[in-house]
C-alpha cells in the first residue's frame, strides 16, 4: 500500500492536481492574493502537476486578458519576485469563463469545459471551487453548482468548496450560509478560509506548545497571569473600504474570526491527533467556554468600542474616521474595540483574555502576549528597583514573525540590580527565507484534502453567538454601551486602558 504522506516524513497529505475555479476572479482578492500564492507554489515545485485554473466572472474578458491582468498585478505582489519564463509555463493553465452568477446557463458552460479539461489531461475529475465573489453571490453560487451538478464527486475524484469570509454577519446569517453550504458539499468537502490560520506563526503556537517541555506545563492560570492579542492597524479608509468597513466594524470584520481563531489556538486543550477534527474538536471547546456578555451592563464592563478622531500618522494628518470617504457622517461602527474574553475551564479559570484591534494606530503589527505572573518579591526586597517585570512570552504573527521570551537578567558590576532581556526568534533569519503567504499553504491544503486550518461549522457559529450578545448590547438594547474617542496615531481610547487598569494590568506596547 503506498504511503499518502510524503516522502520527506513531514505530517501531511500530499496534493492532487485538480482543476481550481475562482468565482469573483476579476476581483482584488484573485489578482493579489489567489493566483500570486498559486504562482509561488509553482515556483518552489509545490503545485501539483497538471493543476488548471479557470477564473469565472461576470465581466465580458479574453482569456488573453484575463492573463495580461494576473500578471501586471503579480509583478507587483509575488512574494518570490516575477520570472517571465516561469510565468509564461505557469499563465498556459490558467484560462476564464464568462458569466452571471445568477445563469445556470453558465454553469453548465462551466461544467462541459471542466469534463473537456480533464480529457485534455487524463484527469480524475478533482475539483477545488473558490467562492472569492462578494459575499451577497455565495448563495446563487452554491445553489448554481449543486443546479449543475458539480457538487458531485466523480468516480475516483473529488469536489470542493472553499468558502471566504465574512462567513455570516451574525449567528442567523452564518447559519443560513451553513445549511446552503452543506446542501450542496459535504461538510468534510467544505473549507471555510481565514487566512489568520495559514500564517507560519499561527501555525506554530500547537508546535510551541506541545512539542517543548518547558511551555506546556506552566500554559495554565497557576502561572498564567493573563494574555493579550492584539492587531494593530495603521491605515484608515483608503481605496474606498469605508463602503464595507461601516456596514461590519471592528468587531465583526477582525475579533469574530481572525482573533479569536488566534485564542482558540492559545488556549485549547492538546488534541487526541493532528488530524483536522481532532484539532477542531479542541478548539471548538473554547468557544463554548467563552463567558458570555449577554447584557448591555456586562458589555459596558467588558467591552470597549471607539473611533479615532483626527490625528497624526508617520507625521501626515488623517481624517477622523466619521470624516473618512464612504462612512455615514454619523456612524455608530466601531474602528476600534477591546474585548475581555474569560474561559470557564479548568486550565483557565480566573485568566482573562484581552482582545483588542484599532484602525489608525500607530503601527501595522498582529501579535500574541502571554503574560507570566509575578514570582515572590520577598527575595529582593531589598535590590534598587526591585523586579523590573513579569516573564512575556510574544508570538509575532505579522509583520517580523516570531517569537521572544522576556526574562530578567542581572546587569553587569558588584551591585545586585536586574534589567529585562530578550531572547528573540525570527523566521526570516532562522531559517534563511521568507515565510510562505498564508494562502499557499491553505490552497495547496485544500487541495489535499485537509481541513486542519480552516473553520468547521460549529467554530463559526459558537464564535458568533459570543459576538451577537455584544452587538445588540451596541445597537438594540435601550442602555448603549457609550462610543469613545481617540486621537488617530495613538494606541486607542483612554476607556481601554482603563479596562485592564481596573485591575493592575496594562497593555503591551507593540
Amino acid at each position: 500500500m503506498s504511503n499518502p504522506f510524503r516522502d520527506d516524513l513531514v505530517a501531511r497529505l500530499r496534493a492532487d492536481a485538480c482543476t481550481v475555479v475562482i468565482f469573483g476572479a476579476t476581483g482584488d482578492l484573485n489578482h493579489r492574493k489567489l493566483i500570486p500564492a498559486l504562482y509561488n507554489l509553482a515556483v518552489d515545485g509545490e503545485l501539483p502537476p497538471g493543476v488548471r485554473i479557470v477564473g469565472f466572472a461576470r465581466r465580458d474578458w479574453s482569456n488573453e486578458f484575463f492573463r495580461e491582468s494576473l500578471e501586471k498585478i503579480n509583478k507587483e505582489v509575488s512574494r518570490s519576485g516575477h520570472d517571465p519564463e516561469v510565468w509564461a509555463k505557469f499563465a498556459e493553465s490558467i484560462e476564464y469563463h464568462c458569466s452571471e452568477f445568477t445563469d445556470q446557463e453558465g454553469y453548465k458552460g462551466l461544467a462541459e469545459r471542466l469534463d473537456a479539461i480533464d480529457s485534455e489531461r487524463g484527469g480524475k475529475g478533482n475539483r477545488l471551487f473558490y467562492v472569492a465573489s462578494a459575499p451577497e453571490f455565495f448563495d446563487d453560487i452554491l445553489e448554481s453548482l449543486k443546479g449543475a451538478g458539480l457538487n458531485e464527486a466523480k468516480e475516483g475524484g473529488w469536489s470542493r468548496v472553499i468558502v471566504e469570509k465574512p462567513f455570516g454577519t451574525d449567528l442567523a446569517t452564518a447559519q443560513h450560509l451553513n445549511e446552503v453550504v452543506n446542501a450542496t458539499f459535504q461538510e468534510k468537502d467544505t473549507y471555510r478560509i481565514d487566512h489568520y490560520l495559514g500564517k507560519e506563526t499561527a501555525q506554530n503556537i500547537m508546535v510551541l506548545r506541545f512539542a517543548n517541555a518547558i511551555f506546556e506545563p506552566l500554559w495554565n492560570s497557576s502561572y498564567v497571569d493573563h494574555v493579550q492579542i492584539t492587531c494593530a492597524e495603521h491605515f484608515g479608509m483608503e481605496g474606498g473600504r469605508g463602503g464595507y468597513y461601516d456596514k461590519s466594524g471592528a468587531l465583526r470584520d477582525m475579533v469574530q474570526n481572525h482573533l479569536l481563531q488566534l485564542l482558540s489556538l492559545v488556549a485549547m486543550e492538546p488534541p487526541t491527533d493532528l488530524s483536522a477534527d481532532g484539532v477542531r474538536d479542541e478548539k471548538v471547546k473554547v468557544f463554548r467556554s467563552m463567558r458570555q456578555w449577554d447584557t448591555p451592563e456586562k458589555v459596558a464592563e467588558n467591552v470597549v468600542r471607539g473611533q479615532y478622531v483626527k490625528g497624526y500618522i508617520n507625521g501626515e494628518e488623517v481624517p477622523g474616521y466619521r470624516e473618512e470617504d464612504r462612512v455615514n457622517p454619523e456612524s455608530e461602527t466601531e474602528a476600534y474595540v477591546a474585548v475581555k474574553v474569560m474561559l470557564d475551564t479548568w486550565r483557565w479559570s480566573g485568566v482573562p483574555f484581552y482582545v483588542r484591534m484599532g484602525k489608525r494606530l500607530p503601527k501595522k503589527a498582529t501579535e500574541i502576549s502571554i503574560h507570566f505572573k509575578d514570582v515572590p518579591g520577598v527575595l529582593f526586597n531589598a535590590v534598587p528597583g526591585g523586579v523590573p517585570g513579569a516573564n512575556v512570552l510574544v508570538i509575532r504573527i505579522q509583520p517580523d514573525e516570531g517569537i521572544s521570551l522576556r526574562m530578567n537578567s542581572k546587569l553587569p558590576g558588584a551591585a545586585v540590580r536586574m534589567e529585562p532581556v530578550k531572547m528573540d526568534f525570527h523566521y526570516s533569519s532562522s531559517f534563511g527565507k521568507s515565510s510562505p503567504e498564508a494562502y499557499e499553504r491553505l490552497l495547496l491544503d485544500a487541495m489535499a484534502g485537509d481541513a486542519t486550518l480552516f473553520a468547521r461549522r460549529d467554530e463559526v457559529e459558537e464564535a458568533w453567538r459570543f459576538v451577537d450578545h455584544i452587538e445588540r448590547a451596541w445597537h438594540e438594547s435601550d442602555n448603549k454601551p457609550p462610543m469613545t474617542e481617540f486621537t488617530a496615531g495613538s494606541w486607542g481610547p483612554k476607556e481601554a486602558d482603563e479596562m485592564l487598569g481596573r485591575e493592575g494590568r496594562e497593555w503591551r506596547r507593540l
